[in-house]
């Protein structure tokens, strides 16, 4: 059964620091695209950031400069650094995963809350 879990969320100051982990199981991970992707409350869930299986990245306007995605295969798991944390960071996080370079997520975690206090 292929699962993606989410943790490191929780309640940050603005202008703080939190990483946010996402670890895969049910099998390997490595040739697979990762997304993380946010919603917040009200709003449709938004784009944040993708790493390819070739480790290059790609990020949203919103979070170009502030956000950094890496991944450690051997541990099945992707992070999404996040700095300088500011109020409209707020939402809940999802990783999500696909093997083709385009096209739809096949996999989805159950989110973690971000949570940044002004």
């Amino acid at each position: 059964q292929v699962q993606l879990v989410e943790s490191g969320g929780g309640l940050v100051q603005a202008g703080g620091s939190l990483r946010l982990s996402c670890a895969a199981s049910g099998r390997t991970f490595s040739r697979d695209t990762m997304g993380w992707f946010r919603q917040a409350p009200g709003k449709e869930r938004e784009f944040v950031g993708r790493i390819s299986s070739g480790v290059n990245t790609y990020y949203a306007d919103s979070v170009k400069g502030r956000f950094t995605i890496s991944r450690d295969n051997a541990k099945n798991t992707v992070y999404l650094q996040m700095n300088s944390l500011k109020a409209e960071d707020t939402a809940v996080y999802y990783c999500a995963s696909r093997l083709m370079n385009y096209g739809p997520y096949d996999y989805w975690g159950q989110g973690t809350q971000v949570t940044v206090s002004s």
